[in-house]
């Protein structure tokens, strides 16, 4: 059987009935492959660079000092480790009179910090050099550059855990301090300042910090020490605040299973004041930068395997409806059923593991041209590309080719002798109808595996789902309507449009929703990935604000409202600091142990405003009244579900010993990714009187301007600064790698797109042939064929791209809202389109179907032409 099935396939091959089946399995194997390998690779690039903003792996924080034996745990699984110790403090500069002191953020690190990411610096200058840029960057805390400072011997008192490997931080005796203090002490490299009981050369000035982020222990300006200098401080007195964190890096697997062995003793001790991050944690910095990041690139994928699959489809039954005849010749000459369909198989199996394996080097290819190509705008040094891609791709193919083609096979080898001779066939039977379902759900089997997606695969699946019968049912609907208008006049060509697209209704609607289905899968790829990108840059747009200031006196507002107004004169708002006591006069948190330690060892901020916060969105109730006597409060939709409160509540603050009573009159959500000042509590004017406050700012702070907020620092003490601007730029960095990728893929998807539409039009080539045909031989002249062929292929184009106009507007809109959380707004261009691209898609198709029928003469087109 397997030389007969040989001999069939390069028949086929030769004949040219594979070509189409094979290119289709090519080029669905090769975009799989391709995204595949591109995905897998800006993914590790995306995460490796995310890890900066731990300046580790993994990060293990807490208000007490961490296990030491966790770092010979850790050593013991190839895993390097390092060490910080962060609190508040003071820090001073100068002598007699012209002393001045500022509180700042301490920070003592051990000499393998930062495990990723870099540190950098402004060097020293020396009599040969001016001042240097310095680097500590990650991979074992190198430092780079000129005057780059080790430690390798620093200690791990006053609970720092830490590996003594490693290479980077501050010198014993030595301390880096960042440009806010730089100017508030006007202590530059050189000078001398003193923590605690310790005075400290600074070596250093710190220009941008990965780990840093937003906390009450990273507020004030950097100080940074060697770990070993922490306690001739005198700062770790007990009972003193400080944050201890261990940071830990190395290969993902052994990092993964170090995570799982510490959270299992976490929860075994109940240790709830210790917190474990990684990057790529939902609630982390990046977390939501990268998950939807992922799932850009996941719904490219996914249109890719859903065209993919149509193609296949329409490949196999087109293969099939031109194998009648030679299945009737090998049953006829005494193959049986099951041998009939095994050399089918064995012919399907060749087909897709050739098909496979190059559609697999092509996607190799592919993705490598593509990274020479945006070589500068991609992440350097991408991780290499791992065999599972290759190995997805692979399978995808073979379940592909084995879902949708062996339907038609099994409807093709259970027809009888005669029928087949007579070229007809029955309704699907039971087991082709199981065949089409088991290749359903081996498919969307499939897109869960590639994603690792559950939600996006499942929508996605069903959505096409969904297109295909809503499509499958206007298609059904348009052909009942043009009945209606079948008489055109009078025109013949029209008529004659009309009663080939009545007379095979099956083969028309096939059609139709092939078209509609491509188109609509590229229109999402196009003007509705735009907008999705469009969006997503605009919740993170260049000038975002990069500087918080914090602490500002009610008597400094008008002064730093005029000095804020180079930076755009950011409005300033008011900070109420207050703890929340009761809900109805019941103690806050309810029967929630959690709930209620939460709510008592924290204060939260309240805030003041007359109009609605623009971060905000209103989910119930009514925004403040002006000139309203009554105290209201609006709360964040969060809190309200995390303490059950509703509107109408009362709640009860301690604000500085004051209290305050208020009545809850709205509910608002807040969009935290918005990066605009929010609070969970806004009272309004009448509740806020009297209150003591004081007032912040966010404001992007352009190149060249830290001078500007250093001498502000400087004239202002009491000013607290907090810079995240490397925050802000490693999101561009990731949107930007986002975008580049997601126009790469689109290519891939493009070319399973146009192939789906080929063999949409080529599926119903052999029937117009024969069509054409009947009617040349009764009389109808060449230009009449050629006018109602051209009207069949416009209404059918037109149809389709108004189908997929409106599957491509409901998919965006569902994508927005319940997978990226995007702002939507619907366009009337994607309708005009969606029309002009499945009319001109039909318009290729008819020029290509009128030259290859039209030119065939009549008597060699019956006898060439299947009749189906």
């Amino acid at each position: 059987m397997f030389k007969l099935a040989l001999k069939m396939t390069l028949r086929d091959w030769r004949a040219g009935e594979l070509h189409l089946l094979l290119a289709a399995l090519v080029v669905s194997v090769a975009a799989l492959s391709a995204v595949g390998f591109f995905t897998d690779r800006i993914r590790g690039a995306m995460l490796r660079d995310a890890t900066q903003l731990l300046a580790a792996d993994l990060l293990i924080t807490s208000d007490a000092p961490l296990d030491p034996a966790w770092v010979e745990t850790a050593r013991r699984r190839d895993l390097r480790t390092a060490g910080t110790v962060s609190m508040v403090s003071m820090a001073g500069a100068g002598e007699g009179d012209g002393a001045v002191s500022s509180l700042v953020s301490l920070k003592a690190v051990t000499s393998g910090y930062p495990l990723r990411g870099a540190l950098q610096l402004r060097g020293a200058a020396t009599d040969a050099a001016p001042p240097t840029d310095v680097r500590v960057s990650s991979d074992a805390g190198a430092a780079t550059g000129a005057g780059a400072s080790t430690d390798a011997g620093a200690s791990t008192d006053a609970g720092v855990a830490a590996d003594a490997g490693g290479a980077g931080g501050p010198a014993p005796g030595t301390a880096w301090i960042d440009t806010a203090l730089e100017a508030r002490l006007n202590a530059g490299i050189g000078a001398r300042i003193r923590v605690g009981d310790r005075a400290f050369l600074v070596t250093r000035v710190i220009t941008s910090e990965p780990d840093r982020r937003f906390s009450p222990v990273n507020l004030s300006p950097r100080v940074m020490i060697a770990a070993g200098d922490l306690p001739a401080t005198g700062l770790m007195a007990p009972g003193v605040r400080a944050r201890h964190a261990l940071l830990v890096a190395g290969n993902g697997p052994a990092v993964e299973a170090f995570r799982l062995h510490i959270k299992a003793r976490l929860d075994a001790a109940n240790a709830g004041n210790m917190r474990i991050q990684t990057a790529s944690d939902r609630d982390s910095e990046m977390g939501d930068t990268l998950e939807r990041a992922s799932g850009f690139l996941s719904l490219v994928s996914l249109l890719t395997a859903m065209l993919a699959a149509v193609a296949i489809a329409m490949a196999a039954r087109r293969y099939m409806l031109r194998h009648v005849d030679a299945c009737a010749m090998l049953r006829c000459l005494g193959l049986r059923q099951r041998q009939v369909m095994r050399v089918h198989l064995i012919e399907f199996a060749l087909v897709g593991l050739a098909g496979g394996a190059v559609g697999v080097l092509a996607g190799y290819a592919g993705h490598s041209l593509l990274l020479r190509w945006l070589e500068g705008l991609l992440p350097a040094a991408l991780p290499p590309a791992g065999w599972l891609p290759a190995a997805q791709a692979l399978a995808a193919g073979l379940i592909l080719l084995a879902g949708f083609a062996l339907p038609p096979l099994l409807q093709l080898a259970n027809v009888s002798h005669a029928r087949l001779l007579r070229r007809e066939h029955d309704a699907p039977r039971g087991a082709t109808l199981a065949a089409f379902a088991l290749g359903g759900a081996m498919f969307t089997g499939l897109l869960l595996w590639q994603t690792g997606d559950v939600k996006l695969g499942a929508a996605t699946a069903a959505g096409f789902l969904a297109a295909g019968l809503s499509f499958a049912g206007a298609a059904w609907l348009g052909l009942r309507a043009l009945a209606l208008v079948r008489g055109g006049g009078g025109h013949p060509a029209w008529r004659f449009a009309i009663t080939a697209m009545r007379r095979h209704p099956g083969a028309s609607i096939a059609q139709t929703v092939s078209l509609a289905v491509g188109l609509m899968a590229l229109l999402l790829l196009t003007v509705v990935r735009g907008d999705l990108m469009a969006a997503w840059r605009a919740a993170v747009p260049p000038d975002a604000p990069n500087h918080y200031l914090m602490n500002i006196a009610p008597d400094q507002r008008d002064e730093i409202a005029q000095r804020l107004r180079q930076f755009g004169q950011p409005p300033l708002h008011a900070n109420i600091r207050g703890r929340l006591l009761t809900v109805n006069g019941k103690p806050a948190g309810g029967d929630n142990k959690d709930y209620r330690r939460a709510v008592d060892a924290n204060d939260f901020d309240l805030s003041t405003a007359a109009a609605l916060p623009p971060a905000s969105t209103l989910t119930s109730g009514t925004w403040f009244q002006p000139g309203s006597r009554e105290r209201e409060i609006s709360v964040d939709e969060a809190m309200v579900k995390d303490f059950g409160i509703k509107l109408g509540d009362r709640l009860a603050f301690d604000i500085g010993g004051l209290p305050l009573d208020a009545k809850v009159t709205s509910v608002r959500k807040i969009d935290w990714r918005a990066r605009k000042a929010s609070f969970v509590f806004v009272l309004n004017d009448t509740a806020a009187a009297g209150l003591p406050r004081t007032y912040s700012a966010g404001f992007h702070v352009p190149e060249g301007g830290e001078h500007a907020i250093g001498r502000l620092s400087r004239d202002h003490p009491g000013l607290t600064m907090f810079n995240f601007g490397f925050l802000i730029r490693q999101l561009h960095a990731v949107l930007a790698q986002v975008s580049v990728a997601v126009e790469f893929l689109f290519l891939f998807t493009l070319a399973a797109g146009l192939l789906v539409l080929y063999a949409a039009l080529a599926g119903s080539q052999d029937a117009r042939m024969r069509q054409a045909a009947l009617l040349r031989a009764l009389g109808a002249t060449r230009g009449q064929l050629s006018r109602a062929q051209w009207f069949e292929h416009l209404l059918t184009g037109a149809l389709a791209g108004l189908l997929a106009a409106g599957g491509a507007s409901a998919g965006g809109w569902a994508l927005a809202r319940f997978t990226f959380d995007l702002p939507w707004s619907w366009s009337p261009q994607l309708w005009l389109a969606g029309l002009l691209a499945g009319v001109a898609c039909a318009a290729a198709g008819g020029w290509l179907g009128l030259r290859n029928v039209l030119n065939h003469p009549p008597l060699l087109a019956l006898r060439q032409s299947p009749t189906h």
